[in-house]
């Protein structure tokens, strides 16, 4: 038994063996082995190393025998690669600013890359060009979303609240030149900074190496360029309109860190700001007792703005229709007064525009929304529902998916884009024209018997960008499932060629406005009642490059009804006779109309604390 014992057992260092030989008997692999493996070159490692040594041997060869070609190619890689930078450093973030003239500046942020990486080593050198590299890609990326936000938003791009957008900038793309397109665009916005970033990188770096070889005369030339910098600062010269001392790049940041830091301390004030209410406590018998018993309306209609009415190439078209819907109408018995609003949004962004009308809040930005959304905050739709006096009922033939918001507006039933039975063609982003949604919900809602008077909520998508194809009028009883739009939208224009057209786009516009305003008075024509009152206006202003850069951001906003004691109830608020407003007619903030509508038709105040 012992002799089994001491046989089965792993010899031990101990016993007469040296630690080598215990290591490997054990299975293992003794010290001396561990390093001389260590010290064994790695083939694959070893080749790499080779192959990179031959790839400089050549270059070095290459520029021995073609000294000039060589040197050329250096000053024009060093020279693009100084332009890439000072470009990245002098680039606006709105296009009407991208000029040539723009570019004729002195950067301090070159004067003070080039001082940090004259005064470093050679390995912090390198970092220090990689951020810097890095930097400027970050850079460069806010400024093109700035250039983006500008022409659609009429705002600068904020880091805190709009990469919510970037998906529904994505949807907005598939719907109007399809999937394929929209993938192809957000793979290529992925490679686009992926690419400015490695190219950046290499411009920097190339740029620390020329400067750290030239030590001598980059000092020299960093001295006397700051010296110009801070005479030009001081003295306040100016070239090409512009200040010849440039902070461009430092200043974008700067804004944009302290966009980022308002936003967040705005979010905080807006959450106690949504908590106090006006109308928050006012019981449900003291809402809206002088609009009982009639059927209310309100009708937003896609980017209808101040410039479908003033602009001189919209204008002419939309103002007559305007003017013959108002004539149509008053022979129907209808009466009109109307004003001017200023949207929270502008371009895009139309929920922004309606939960700020019906909310009384200034909802502007995508985390506003999506606070009070989530809250109980007293919405105009929901006055009615709260008084238990009305049905109340949500058209939207843009919706495409769950709208859990559809409890905050207060809406008993939400009929979408699917439950209007429309079997017709999609008129690009619209999933369906406005005269067939307004039928529709005349045959299923509007149009039946009930109990209760009706609130409606009612959102028109056809005049959405990019206004092509437009639908055209038909006859109300040829509408059916909406397959007689099938040759109409097969014969209009591509949204591909509007969208890239400035005064194709301005045109067709102003056609799309006409259609919603014609297909939305022809229906109050046909179907309103004695009982009818009738709410419609703007959600925004359509996109910068159809209202033009500066454009206000007002909307119009009609009152119709037949019904004299309706308007009646606001002629102290001094609108216009008639669907068009006057220029100097009142122009309100959209977050005022909810209290004054309240207030106008007998609702009293009982304010909520927050």
């Amino acid at each position: 038994m012992p002799v089994f014992t001491r046989f089965s057992e792993p010899p031990q260092p101990g016993d007469g063996m040296s630690e080598a030989a215990a290591e490997k008997a054990e299975g293992g692999e003794s010290g001396e082995d561990a390093r001389a493996r260590a010290a064994a070159p790695d083939p694959a490692r070893a080749a790499s190393r080779l192959t990179l040594r031959r790839s400089f041997t050549r270059l070095r060869t290459w520029r021995t025998r073609h000294p000039r070609t060589a040197r050329a190619l250096r000053i024009a890689t060093t020279a693009l690669a100084a332009a890439l930078v000072l470009g990245a450093l002098l680039l606006p973030n709105t296009l009407p600013a991208l000029k040539a003239a723009g570019f004729a500046r002195i950067p301090a942020e070159a004067i003070i890359g080039a001082v940090v990486v004259l005064a470093l080593p050679r390995r912090p050198r390198l970092v220090a060009a990689v951020l810097y590299g890095l930097g400027l890609t970050a850079l460069t990326t806010v400024n093109l979303l700035d250039m983006g936000f500008n022409e659609y938003l009429g705002r600068g791009f904020n880091a805190a609240l709009d990469w919510d957008l970037l998906p529904d900038a994505r949807g907005y793309v598939e719907d109007t030149l399809g999937g394929g397109v929209a993938t192809a665009v957000t793979v290529g916005a992925v490679v686009l900074v992926l690419l400015m970033a490695a190219v950046m990188v290499a411009a920097t770096i190339r740029l620390a190496s020329v400067l750290a070889r030239h030590r001598v005369r980059a000092t020299q030339g960093a001295l006397i360029a700051g010296t110009v910098w801070v005479t030009c600062a001081a003295l306040g010269l100016t070239l090409f309109g512009g200040p010849i001392a440039s902070e461009r790049g430092a200043g974008a940041l700067k804004v944009h860190a302290q966009r980022t830091v308002e936003s967040l301390r705005d979010e905080a004030a807006f959450v106690r700001q949504s908590k106090a209410d006006t109308f928050g406590n006012t019981p449900p018998g003291e809402l809206l007792p002088d609009l009982r018993g009639k059927d209310v309306i309100f009708t937003f209609i896609e980017s209808y703005g101040r410039s479908a009415i003033e602009d001189p190439v919209m204008a002419p078209g939309v103002d007559r229709t305007l003017e013959a819907s108002t004539a149509a109408l008053e022979k129907a018995g209808f009466a009109a007064r109307s004003g001017w609003l200023t949207s929270a949004t502008y371009g895009g962004s139309s929920w922004l525009g309606h939960s700020t009308t019906m909310s009384g809040l200034w909802i502007d930005n995508q985390r506003r929304y999506r606070t009070v959304s989530a809250g109980d905050h007293l919405t105009l739709t929901k006055a009615f529902q709260k008084t238990g006096a009305w049905d109340t009922v949500g058209v939207m033939p843009g919706v495409q998916k769950g709208w859990p918001e559809e409890k905050w507006y207060g809406l008993d039933k939400l009929y979408d884009a699917f439950d209007l039975g429309y079997r017709g063609p999609k008129f690009s982003w619209s999933t369906m024209p406005d005269q067939y949604a307004l039928e529709a919900f005349q045959r299923q809602v509007h149009g039946k018997k009930r109990d209760k008077p009706l609130m409606s909520f009612v959102i028109l998508t056809s005049s959405h960008q990019p206004w092509a194809p437009i639908p055209k009028m038909v006859g109300w009883d040829e509408l059916g499932d909406g397959s007689v739009f099938d040759a109409i939208q097969k014969a209009g224009n591509k949204a591909s060629d509007v969208i890239t057209d400035t005064t194709k786009s301005r045109e067709e516009y102003g056609k799309s406005v006409q259609y919603s305003v014609t297909s939305l008075t022809q229906w109050l024509e046909r179907y309103g009642t004695d009982d009818t009152v009738l709410v419609f206006l703007g959600d925004h202003q359509p996109i910068a490059r159809v209202s033009g850069n500066g454009a206000s951001r007002d909307v119009p906003v009609s009152i119709v009804a037949k019904d004299p004691k309706v308007l009646d109830k606001v002629a102290d608020w001094h609108w216009t006779e008639g669907l068009k407003p006057e220029r100097d007619a009142p122009v309100w903030k959209m977050s005022a109309f909810r209290d004054r509508f309240l207030k106008a038709f007998g609702s009293t105040p009982r304010p909520s604390k927050g």
